[in-house]
């Protein structure tokens, strides 16, 4: 349970009120660590001055949020306790479509709801929700509504394999997606040792080439020449970044990250994401036809972008 306590600009200029008003709201979560580590989305806690965590046998703490991730919408509470049961985490690599899928949480304030369903698929980068472009989701067809958020996504053998964060209601049937839990857990490792996530960037802008968008650019852009092909073309590199460092160009192909072949924008930011900040990157290339291997070191995502 969260509370926010939000100006109320009326109660200022006109003493319609008080000054201040308090907005609440609900999520789940799930410990990790037996003294009281909670993983739960960072869209559940961001912004609250209190967080009160309760667990199924009634028992009540005081909740400290540690940090929070919001491009990849993880984030830690801690609360002060000892030996609580804590929730095994599976591995999200080894994850199929069509395996079960156990969702619990607290969906409009029903608690420890549980419902079941599906893997609908793995790493959809295309769902459109929030930020979007950082995480490979877990899609489902498990039950999941408001208040579901930051709750455990279980498989058959018991083990967490994802962290419940969005869905999209469509006719006749909702989607649900998950975080992944080696994403979440990767990211929630930062938060606890150092209060936030670390993002590499590279400094480019990219699009999804087609043959119908190549014959477009060939037609009317006399800085690109490129290949009818289904690649990822660099729109822009951005002065001043390791891309730009690295010697990478305006319209050159990405080929691969680390010898692991992209195909789209989103593979390549995942990709690149994987990494770690001032460590060498290998990207693969193509420019005028000819194939090229060059080594750049992300830097740190600024914080305000």
């Amino acid at each position: 349970d969260t509370e926010k306590d939000i100006n109320n600009p009326m109660g200022q200029l006109f003493g319609l009120g008080p000054s201040t008003q308090r907005q609440q709201g609900q999520g789940s979560g799930f410990i990790t660590r037996s003294n009281g580590l909670i993983f739960t989305n960072e869209h559940v806690v961001r912004g609250a001055d209190r967080v009160n965590v309760t667990l199924p046998d009634g028992r009540r703490f005081q909740g400290t949020v540690l940090g929070g991730d919001p491009l990849t919408d993880v984030a830690v509470v801690k609360v002060v306790a000892e030996n609580l049961p804590v929730a095994s985490l599976g591995n999200s690599d080894q994850l199929r479509p069509g395996e079960w899928a156990i969702a619990i949480g607290n969906p409009f304030g029903l608690n420890n709801t549980v419902t079941a369903g599906i893997i609908s698929a793995v790493d959809r980068t295309d769902a459109n929700i929030g930020e979007g472009q950082r995480v490979p989701y877990i899609q489902t067809d498990a039950a999941v509504n408001p208040g579901n958020s930051g709750g455990p996504l279980i498989s058959a053998a018991g083990e967490v394999i994802g962290m419940n964060t969005a869905i999209r209601k469509a006719p006749g049937a909702g989607l649900s997606f998950a975080v992944p839990i080696n994403l979440a857990k990767r990211i929630a490792q930062q938060i606890v040792s150092t209060g936030q996530a670390s993002h590499p960037f590279i400094g480019v802008q990219l699009r999804s080439l087609t043959p119908q968008l190549a014959r477009e650019i060939n037609a009317t852009n006399s800085a690109c020449t490129v290949p009818e092909l289904n690649v990822v073309l660099i729109k822009e590199v951005v002065s001043g970044t390791p891309a730009a460092a690295a010697g990478i160009r305006q319209c050159d192909l990405i080929l691969k990250v680390q010898n692991k072949p992209v195909q789209t924008p989103t593979e390549v930011q995942l990709a690149v994401d994987r990494g770690q900040v001032g460590e060498p990157m290998e990207l693969t290339l193509q420019r005028n036809g000819e194939e090229l291997i060059v080594e750049v070191r992300p830097r740190e995502l600024p914080r305000n972008n």
